[in-house]
């Protein structure tokens, strides 16, 4: 099977009361194709130069795929914007920020190629099961694309105050999707670690090299290596990302750990994500089904308050896959970046499903499954799809 074979395989249109009744904050819908939010954002700052602090936005969508999504600007121009792979519509003004929880949700439209036929059908039942019984909400691999080939995460250094190791693993460490100038800037850290002013020298000008420039003027005046002030000059989307992704991890943990204790392992079917081993489950009665989706686990940080039992149990159980402990979940600087807090659904259900069996234009003697479907906000449509495939 072939998910995103096009950008067109692959919509998502962002879905949203938020009220547009006046006010200082300008508010736009951003539409995109084959480009991520953060892109969009940091050219939008670029053509406007406005402070990225005065941006907002909900979450971030899919890259490799055609996307809407609402973003405000704090005094942002009153017009449109449009770039070869992205345009901005202005829509009106708001008493304050768009964010994360003005989401109601997300509309998906997605292919799926390159099936037999046997295949296609199976996922078409398997689509009828997961509207009865609900899909697991695991974080899905987009949330883990900071996660370089040494499987470690940044988040958990900087938890523990290891700056120089959280550094070397945002600058340094190789991943499968870098591009050839990333490749080479990324091996003229590891080959020139701890000596800045080589580093600083065999750059190009890039966000890695501003980083190298901090600590090469350290070096220069005789000073230690500031890696804790020099990872605070990682922007604070990036580092964002960062606690996301190993929050998200362990959320995931919590989850799989959750299914093991509700579902027999005859009904369980193990899949691989980013994150790490986790389960699907496949026949599961209306009861089974109905648990699981009354289900919410905590979003686990040290400012999760949970009396003695066994959600507290499941929490600690994961953290400690990382060798931590809840307390150290947390950052002490820079003091502009926290993990999420609040709760997140076990199970989700899909809504407004529709389905269609077609003929594959790309692919000769194949077919294609298009479906369309709506998930609750943070949801991956791409889980659904892991769903159909794998769990038969």
């Amino acid at each position: 099977m072939k998910l995103k074979r096009l950008p067109e395989d692959f919509i998502v249109e962002e879905l949203s009361s938020f009220p547009i009744t006046g006010g200082p904050f300008a508010v736009y819908r951003l539409s995109k194709r084959s480009l991520g939010t953060p892109e969009a954002i940091n050219a939008i700052v670029e053509r406007w130069n406005v402070p990225r602090k005065r941006i907002s936005y909900g979450g971030l969508k899919d890259k490799h795929a055609e996307t809407t999504q609402f973003i405000t600007v704090q005094n942002g121009p009153r017009k449109h914007f449009e770039q070869r792979s992205f345009s901005l519509e202005y829509l009106g003004q708001a008493e304050r920020h768009f964010n994360a929880t003005d989401i109601d949700g997300n509309r998906f439209g997605l292919v799926m190629r390159d099936m037999t036929k046997t295949e296609a059908e199976a996922a078409l039942t398997a689509a009828q099961e997961v509207v009865r019984s609900g899909v697991p909400n695991y974080f899905d691999d987009q949330r883990f694309g900071s996660l370089g080939f040494s499987r470690e995460w940044i988040g958990k250094y900087w938890c523990q105050g290891n700056y120089e190791r959280a550094l070397w693993l945002a600058l340094a460490d190789a991943h499968p999707d870098d591009r050839s100038d990333e490749k080479r800037e990324k091996q003229i850290l590891r080959d020139h670690w701890g000596r800045w002013a080589e580093c600083k020298a065999a750059l190009s000008r890039s966000h890695r090299r501003s980083v190298v420039t901090y600590l090469a003027d350290k070096e220069s005046s005789g000073k230690t290596p500031d890696f804790r002030g020099a990872f605070a000059c990682l922007s604070i989307d990036l580092r964002g990302l960062y606690l996301s992704a190993f929050q998200s991890a362990i959320w995931n943990r919590m989850l799989s750990q959750s299914v093991t204790g509700a579902v027999p392992e005859s009904r369980r079917v193990p899949v691989e994500l980013e994150s790490g081993p986790c389960w699907f489950v496949r026949d599961v009665s209306d009861e089974e089904a109905q648990s699981l989706r009354d289900l919410q686990l905590p979003l686990p940080s040290a400012r999760l308050k949970l009396e003695p039992g066994p959600m507290l149990d499941l929490v600690n159980q994961a953290v400690a896959t990382e060798g931590l402990e809840l307390r150290e979940l947390r950052v002490k600087y820079p003091r502009d970046s926290f993990f999420s807090k609040g709760s997140r659904a076990a199970f989700i259900s899909l809504t407004d499903l529709q389905t269609r069996l077609e003929d594959d234009e790309l692919y000769p003697r194949c077919h294609k499954v298009k479906l369309s479907f709506s998930l609750p906000r943070g949801s991956y449509a791409t889980i659904v799809v892991k769903r159909l495939t794998t769990a038969r």
